[in-house]
């Protein structure tokens, strides 16, 4: 019965696929940044609504919970898709780009809810076949920390959960194969803030000055040494500065120095020493040079932790799919905020390859030339769909 129930849900899936791509056109079209949605999660749940699911709005903030009722008693899963844009203008020239300057779908997530809504219409077709119950976590603002799965956690989207289930379109990887690994997937996501203060004065005389640049400067090259010198060589770290600010003409020495970084780690035990270890030498480095300093360590997203039974069960039920590969990956030093959702119920995060293979050049997510081929979606949708099939079985 379950094998005859996997080949309808992928045929209404196949036979579903131009109205997904044409709600994830839509969607692209029409970016809504994190914690500003609007529009969208009005869309996903006017979606649901038509289907006859349960819907609660506002879930967290912005989210929207739909929940599809089998015929039968059974367990509960859950599938989570993330629908929030970035503060980027798209340089794709796609007949569908966004129509907002400043606001671009440039990592997939227009795609994750045309997903999702289109699965939850196939599974909504087979609703007296099924036994259990299937929540759909649409949720807003991944991209910007505390993001929005801890507040729709908090405000009950996972009440009565079993198990949950998610993926991301990546678009570096091969289409038509599913990318995942037991335990840590994705790393934990921080960000560091510092400002260096010394003395500033004027270029031809640098003698009367505590020079915040070059201190900064040391500081910016020896903090690499925390991750060479202090990190165990075969765990993952990064240490990087992205923003570096001192806004002065050029024959002035800088007062003072602003700069950003991000680190990515994936144990807490290190995650904490990084922490201690860059206001250690951030502070020797000002005390040497007679400069002072602020620092704040902000800790977003912690690392994406699958669970190994969940992840197994994910694995095999793709490894039953025709046309369909499975791949254990390498962990990912971007973050993601699954990670709460896997702190509280045992699940499975994979990335599903979507990568246009007749593409000569492949854009990075976050990039305002990003895309991704349209084709990942349906594999996407099968493999969510046929693992929550697999469970509720």
């Amino acid at each position: 019965m379950t094998v005859i129930l996997q080949q309808k849900l992928g045929a209404l899936i196949e036979q579903y696929e131009q109205e997904m791509i044409d709600l994830r056109r839509h969607f692209h079209a029409n970016p809504e940044l994190s914690f500003e949605e609007i529009e969208t999660p009005q869309t996903i749940a006017a979606f649901h609504r038509a289907l006859g699911h349960d819907v609660r709005e506002n879930v967290g903030g912005k989210g929207v919970v739909a929940t599809l009722k089998g015929h039968k008693p059974g367990k509960t899963v859950a599938l989570r898709a993330d629908f929030d844009a970035l503060a980027i203008t798209e340089e794709t020239g796609l007949p569908f780009q966004s129509t907002i300057k400043g606001r671009m779908h440039a990592c997939g997530h227009d795609g994750h809810t045309a997903t999702l809504l289109i699965l939850a219409k196939a599974l909504n077709a087979l609703q007296h076949e099924l036994s259990g119950t299937i929540v759909f976590i649409h949720q807003h603002a991944e991209e910007i920390a505390p993001g929005g799965a801890i507040a729709m956690i908090e405000d009950g989207c996972l009440d009565g959960v079993d198990v949950i289930f998610g993926t991301h379109l990546w678009a570096p990887l091969e289409l038509g194969t599913v990318y995942t690994k037991p335990g840590p997937i994705m790393a934990a996501a921080d960000g560091f803030y510092v400002t260096v203060k010394g003395k500033g004065g004027h270029g031809s005389n640098p003698t009367d000055t505590k020079d915040s640049i070059l201190i900064t400067s040391q500081f910016i090259v020896n903090l690499q040494q925390i991750v060479s010198r202090r990190i165990n060589p075969l765990h993952p770290a990064v240490v990087s500065v992205g923003h570096i600010e001192a806004l002065n003409p050029f024959n002035v020495i800088a007062d003072q120095v602003y700069v950003k970084g991000t680190a990515r780690t994936f144990s807490e035990e290190e995650r904490g020493l990084i922490e201690r270890e860059l206001e250690t030498l951030l502070q020797a480095t000002c005390a040497y040079m007679g400069a002072s300093y602020t620092y704040d360590y902000v800790r977003g997203y912690p690392a994406v932790v699958n669970h190994p039974a969940e992840t197994e069960h994910v694995i095999e039920t793709v490894r039953a799919m025709p046309g369909v590969q499975v791949e254990l990956c390498e962990p990912q030093m971007g973050g993601e905020d699954f990670a709460y959702y896997l702190e509280k119920v045992p699940g499975n995060f994979f990335f599903t390859g979507a990568k246009n293979p007749e593409w000569t050049e492949v854009y990075p997510h976050h990039h305002p030339k990003f895309d991704f081929d349209e084709r990942a979606m349906t594999v996407a949708a099968n493999v969510l769909g046929q693992a929550t099939l697999n469970y509720l079985k």
